[in-house]
């Protein structure tokens, strides 16, 4: 385990119960293996100890009505972890606010630019649009296109008409580039 659960674990021992140390210590470890680099047949076998521990001890929660059920996505995914493993190979250190960002990119802001009338068709074609501007824009800016005073006739232009347009284009296009 690294130091830092450690201290956590050594922080919380004697002010909780015994079982509740151990499912975070179980739930520590397993979390600290399955980041590992390189997952060899042992490593496999101490992340299903980790997680039989972890399931194990939960029951502590539960016995004392804190929680009626685990129905938590994020741990009945640590179920499937060994045999995802198995399948791709090490996660590397891959989390799931990675998949939270693209997703809130991806789905939930153009789901917002919509009527909400057959939205999943309209979001498709704000998403198609928005990588043609991404794509146009890293032209535009190679040929160096986008200087100051090439816009600011242009902006000039739009006046107020296209001000929350482009605040939500420069959006996505600085998310884009990052």
């Amino acid at each position: 385990m690294t130091s830092s659960s450690q201290v956590y674990i050594a922080a919380i021992e004697g002010y909780v119960p015994k079982d509740i140390i151990r499912t975070f210590r179980a739930f520590l470890e397993f979390c600290y293996l399955v980041r590992h680099n390189v997952i060899t047949e042992q490593t496999l076998i101490e992340i299903d100890d980790a997680l039989e521990c972890f399931h194990h001890y939960r029951e502590v929660f539960q016995n004392a009505e804190v929680v009626t059920s685990f129905s938590l996505p994020q741990q009945h995914s640590m179920k499937h972890y060994h045999h995802l493993i198995c399948q791709f190979g090490a996660p590397n250190g891959l989390c799931s606010s990675i998949t939270e960002s693209k997703h809130i990119k991806a789905v939930k802001r153009p789901y917002r630019c919509t009527n909400r009338f057959q939205a999943l068709s309209q979001m498709l074609l704000i998403n198609q649009r928005l990588d043609k501007l991404s794509a146009a824009w890293t032209d535009f800016q190679e040929q160096g296109m986008l200087d100051k005073s090439y816009l600011s006739h242009a902006l000039e232009a739009l006046g107020e008409y296209a001000s929350s347009e482009l605040s939500f284009i420069n959006w996505h296009l600085g998310q884009h580039a990052n």
